[in-house]
Order: structure tokens, then C-alpha cells, then sequence
């Protein structure tokens, strides 16, 4: 089996799990000659490997949602793989655009955990969320996520978002600090589309589309659509473990 290797080189662990990997398997440079990919590190670098392959992650990171595997577990888990005891999840993505006032279209790319409208650490961001061409709230609030079930324990959570099930096909919509009673969380259709208008950003403040933390600056009048992505990431998952013991295990 020939495995392609995404590791945060800023992490000693990280680099010592992948020279071991590199002894016992065959690790490759080109990611198209690959059959899996394996991310080491945390849930960023999770996110930031190539989702061309089947992909697993080592957590070297703190929480590790997205990366199942523990440093101790590395052998019996690359035996379970190679053997092939393990399943495919595939877990939906979210793409858009961003519009501008004067018709230039900048492409967001799929994202596997959320798309989101973020302001700098001044001011508020002013803003309409319309859901299927229908308003479905005017907001003035720091900003906005739209998360795929997978990144529902990511940056929804820390904003009081729901945890939900990562095989589920579903849009939430969480505001990020809401000047408003109405600061719940909305949960949407996988097939809707939502767009996000931006009506207001005051003197001294700067606001960003974020696909998976990636930003594109944001400006007055821009229009932020968004949809489920025709894109899918595969995840491989051991055969003992859970989405469920992944919760109880962080929360604990």
C-alpha cells in the first residue's frame, strides 16, 4: 500500500511518527501515485492535506476530532489498514462565491468543515442571511459560520453551535456573537443555498470569508453564496471507534 504523508513539521512528534511510518511503509512523494493519505498533527493540518485519497489522520494536535488515531495506537491502526480493516465515510463539503458590488466573482473552494463571514477586532459587521432567495434574518454581530456536520465540533462549537453527526447532510448556520435575542443556531437542508449580504462595514473595520481558515477579504456590498460542494472528502475509519467515543472522550 502506498501512502502519502501531510505532518506538521513544526511538531517534534510529529516528525518522529512520520520517520517510523517512512521505516515500516512505502511512503511516496506524488500524491497521485497514492492510495491513502495519512495527516499528522491536529485538526488543522487534518484540514489542510490533499482530499484527493482516503484520508486519516495521527493526532499530535490537542482535541483531535478529525484525526482518530493515537500516537500510541500508530502500529495496530497501520496493520488494521493494511489489512484492510477499516470503512470509508464520506463526508459532505461546502463552496461558494463571493460577489462583488461591481460583478467580479471570487471562487470560495470546497471546505470539509465550514464557510464563514469574520470581522477584525474592531466594530461590528452589519448583515442579511437570505436562504433560498427568502430573508431568514438581518444580523449585526461579529459574523457567521456555515458548517458541514463535520465541522460542527470545530468552530460552531466554540460559538454554541450543535455537535452533529458528521454523516449527516445538513447546514448549520451559527452567528458569531449576535447583537440580537436570536442567537440560536439554524439547521438547513443540504440542498439549500444561502447567501449572505453585507450592508454594513463601519469606519475601522475589516471582515473576511473564511473557508476552513483560509481567509478572502470581504468588502461593503459584497455577496457571500454559499451551497453544499459536489465534492466529498473520503475519511477512513477504523473499525473500532466511533464518532460517538470521539465526543465522550473530548468532552470527558
Amino acid at each position: 500500500m502506498k501512502i502519502f504523508l501531510n505532518y506538521d513539521d513544526e511538531n517534534t512528534e510529529s516528525l518522529k511518527i512520520r520517520d517510523e511510518i517512512s521505516r515500516i511503509c512505502e511512503v511516496i512523494a506524488d500524491i497521485g501515485d497514492a492510495d491513502l493519505t495519512i495527516s499528522i498533527g491536529g485538526d488543522g493540518t487534518f484540514l489542510k492535506s490533499p482530499k484527493d485519497k482516503p484520508l486519516i489522520g495521527i493526532n499530535t494536535g490537542t482535541l483531535g476530532y478529525l484525526t482518530e488515531i493515537s500516537p500510541e495506537n500508530i502500529n495496530d491502526a497501520l496493520d488494521d489498514i493494511t489489512k484492510g480493516n477499516y470503512y470509508i465515510e464520506n463526508r459532505m463539503m461546502l463552496e461558494g462565491e463571493v460577489i462583488r458590488p461591481n460583478g467580479d466573482v471570487l471562487k470560495i473552494p470546497p471546505a470539509l468543515n465550514e464557510i464563514g463571514l469574520s470581522k477584525n477586532a474592531f466594530g461590528v459587521v452589519r448583515f442579511n442571511v437570505n436562504v433560498n432567495g427568502k430573508l431568514i434574518n438581518s444580523y449585526t454581530a461579529d459574523g457567521i459560520l456555515l458548517c458541514t456536520p463535520t465541522g460542527s465540533t470545530a468552530y460552531n462549537l466554540s460559538c454554541g453551535g450543535p455537535i452533529v453527526d458528521p454523516t449527516a447532510e445538513i447546514i448549520t448556520l451559527t452567528p458569531i456573537a449576535p447583537h440580537s435575542i436570536l442567537n440560536r443556531s439554524i439547521v438547513l437542508s443540504d440542498k439549500s443555498i444561502v447567501e449572505i449580504e453585507i450592508t454594513e462595514l463601519r469606519e475601522n473595520t475589516s471582515a473576511y470569508v473564511l473557508y476552513d481558515g483560509k481567509p478572502i477579504e470581504a468588502l461593503n456590498g459584497d455577496i457571500i453564496r454559499i451551497r453544499k460542494s459536489d465534492e466529498i472528502t473520503k475519511i477512513i475509519k477504523l473499525e473500532n471507534g466511533s464518532f460517538i467515543d470521539t465526543v465522550r472522550e473530548n468532552i470527558n
